[in-house]
Order: structure tokens, then sequence, then C-alpha cells
């Protein structure tokens, strides 16, 4: 709920027009409703996305937007990167049950 919708209309007023857009972090930071207006409008002039507001679901203006790519997410598609990932996972669930602390807390976490 911290990072939802981060960036929207309000925020792409404040772009130059003609922006790129890029988003590989998390879907929801992405308000894609107001991505496909600022698409139509011409401030953005193109956007890559590899993680969606409501995935699996993609909002059909990015769909039909030739000026749109489109992927799934594959940042994390390798060996090494899973096998960091795993561990990491088993140190903050150690961290977790041991000291009482994430090593890696979100902010809706903040409390745990």
């Amino acid at each position: 709920k911290f990072t939802r919708h981060i960036i929207s209309t309000d925020q792409f007023d404040m772009m130059k027009p003609g922006v790129v857009i890029v988003n590989t972090a998390r879907g929801p930071v992405m308000d894609e409703a107001a991505l496909v207006e600022a698409l139509k409008s011409g401030k953005v002039f193109s956007a890559g996305l590899d993680v969606y507001e409501e995935e699996p679901k993609v909002h059909p203006g990015l769909m039909e937007n030739e000026s749109v790519m489109l992927l799934p997410h594959m940042g994390t598609a390798t060996y090494e990167t899973q096998e960091k990932m795993e561990l990491h996972v088993v140190e903050n669930v150690r961290s977790a049950l041991e000291k009482g602390v994430l090593l890696s807390p979100v902010p809706e976490q903040k409390d745990v």
C-alpha cells in the first residue's frame, strides 16, 4: 500500500513531454490507467514493463499500444540469482526467528 501508484497522473504531469517509462520493480508502483492516458497524450513516448498492476492481467490500453513493450518478469531467471535469493530468504527467516528482525523489511513489514 505504501508504493501503490507512486507514479500516476500527477507525476506524469511533472515530466518532460516524450519520456520513456520502464517499470521492472513492482507492478502496482505504476498506475496503468494513468500511463495509458499519458501515452495517448504523448506525455509518455513509450513504455517497457515486465511487471503489471494486476498480474496476470494487463491493462488493455497497454496491450493495444504499439509504443509499449510488454515482457514476462524475467529479472531473476538465472541459476545464480535464484540461488542468492534462496539463501537470502533463509537468512531473513533465521534473523526473524532468532533476533526478531528482518534483514530486508519492506514498508508493509515495518512492525514485524
